[in-house]
């Protein structure tokens, strides 16, 4: 895939009423930035489950965020950023590889249940962190990783076999961890209270048991990182992947739940796509408290971390990006996780602090998870190295304030079916409407539309009301499909009700 591809996807441009045209655009010749800069670090924070209007310098949900409050306020905070895949594998390998699911190897999540369909991560695609190694980079991984997967061996020494009689954790071996020198991670522990880790050196058979909550073992992991880290030899990039505000939502520290427990289901869920009276919505004001508590003890743990950065005098010449895998319901449109093209659960928050470089405010750039690994990339002036193969938009241009920066004017979104009877979903998003076709076999497609302007919580549907939006969108996702040779088996019906 290449870099004019690439920009054929991902940089349309767009007619009068907003709605994206594909055209491909000319190569715009070297990167103004290759190499020009200095090796600043890198530190990426991933909170798993994390959905944007948690963030409480938003006033959506009534979150307590002060940490990540402040660091919004010295950061590019990116108000449409997306997961294009909105669950946990997929999500983290487009970001991992800036490639879509049906060329990096997970287009669904990694368990044991998918191994003999080939599920997981595949070791000969070029991540950004194998590019930073490769550029002399020290790599640092801490928390989940989710990408490799089982072995028969990883039942008997990782988290087991669970409920679902399927195994999720699994120990990555040294030459699949794709650049990262140093590691301190688990596959898929759900065990927030009690985690076991894999160091660096450590085989399968041993890994690290600890009674401590995760998020603040990771971040004690992190800070002697950073305290160990000789900036002056080389720069480093550590990514800290932190479990929680995932379920299981009753494993929380002591202390965080009664600044929540008190507050109605109305004051907990604000968002008029949730129905209180309803058995999901009912369950959805129970977890909403606990999801909450745990997005709260996550902000103390990252407030730890930024402190640190200052106290090293390391906070001027360290990128630091904060997001998420993807959302969560929670209620809205009756429905309580992910995996879905609703807004609760594709915005992601993603926001990117560089002093100096990258300037403080809002910004609306429609970034998705894709896209990440290039721009990560681009934002460390190695733009000659993004693999040619990546589909992601290197948006690290509009980030820097650079002029005619190319700003994507969609997102695709990517819904395969889980099980027997789901439909294969393929989605477009633009800054104001979404189209979703959903493809069964032997079945007309079946075609929603939302204007987000009118209707930013998706409660009418206006596919049969805007017939000139939906051709346009229909065509620009067939086009965006093509470009990226998705197999998805509706396209053909999609060209045609296009």
């Amino acid at each position: 895939m290449g870099r004019a591809l690439r920009r054929f996807v991902h940089c349309h441009s767009a007619d009068a009423s907003g709605l994206p045209v594909a055209r491909p655009q000319a190569d715009r010749g070297p990167h103004p930035r290759c190499r020009q800069v200095s090796r600043p670090n890198l530190l990426v924070v991933l909170a798993d489950q994390f959905r944007a209007s948690a963030l409480g310098c938003l006033g959506q949900d009534p979150t307590h965020t002060p940490a990540l409050d402040r660091l919004a306020a010295e950061a590019r905070v990116l108000t449409n950023a997306v997961s294009t895949h909105p669950v946990c594998s997929p999500a983290r390998a487009m970001m991992m590889t800036g490639l879509y699911p049906s060329l990096n190897g997970v287009p669904l999540n990694v368990n044991s249940s998918r191994v003999e369909e080939g599920v997981g991560l595949r070791t000969d695609v070029r991540c950004w962190s194998d590019v930073l190694a490769d550029e002399g980079y020290r790599l640092g991984y801490i928390g989940k990783w989710h990408l490799t997967p089982p072995t028969a061996d990883d039942e008997l020494y990782g988290e087991g076999r669970r409920d679902d009689g399927k195994v999720w954790d699994a120990w990555t071996p040294p030459q699949e961890r794709h650049g990262f020198d140093f590691w301190h991670s688990h596959g898929c522990c759900d065990q927030h209270l009690e985690p076991h880790y894999w160091t660096t050196d450590a085989p399968r058979e041993s890994p690290l048991q600890v009674r401590q909550w995760s998020a603040e073992h990771e971040t004690d992991v992190a800070i002697d990182y950073l305290k160990a880290a000789d900036v002056n030899d080389r720069p480093f990039a550590l990514m800290l992947s932190l479990n929680p505000p995932h379920q299981p939502f009753d494993e929380l520290p002591e202390g965080y739940l009664p600044r929540y427990a008190d507050r109605t289901p109305e004051e907990l869920l604000r968002r008029p796509n949730v129905d209180l009276t309803s058995e999901t919505g009912r369950e959805a004001a129970q977890i909403a408290a606990k999801y909450f508590a745990a997005v709260t003890a996550i902000d103390d743990q990252i407030g730890r971390l930024l402190h640190e950065l200052d106290e090293l005098g390391l906070a001027d010449d360290t990128i630091v990006v904060f997001t998420s895998d993807h959302g969560m319901q929670l209620g809205s449109h009756d429905l309580m996780y992910k995996g879905v093209p609703f807004e609760e659960s594709i915005r992601v928050p993603f926001l990117v602090r560089w002093p100096g470089h990258v300037a403080p405010g809002s910004d609306d750039l429609l970034l998705s998870l894709v896209d990440v690994s290039p721009t990560l990339l681009g934002l460390l002036g190695v733009v000659d190295q993004i693999p040619d193969e990546v589909q992601g938009t290197d948006c690290s241009a509009a980030l820097l304030g650079e002029p005619d920066a190319p700003r994507p004017a969609a997102a695709l979104y990517h819904g395969p079916p889980y099980a027997p009877g789901d439909p294969d979903v393929r989605g477009l998003r633009t800054h104001t409407h979404k189209v979703v076709v959903g493809f069964r076999q032997g079945q007309a497609l079946d075609v929603r539309l939302f204007d987000l302007r009118s209707d930013p919580y998706e409660m009418s549907d206006v596919s049969a009301d805007q017939s000139e939006s939906r051709t346009q969108l229909l065509t620009a996702l067939a086009d965006a499909l093509e470009a990226i040779e998705d197999p998805w088996p509706g396209l053909e019906l999609l060209r045609n009700a296009g």
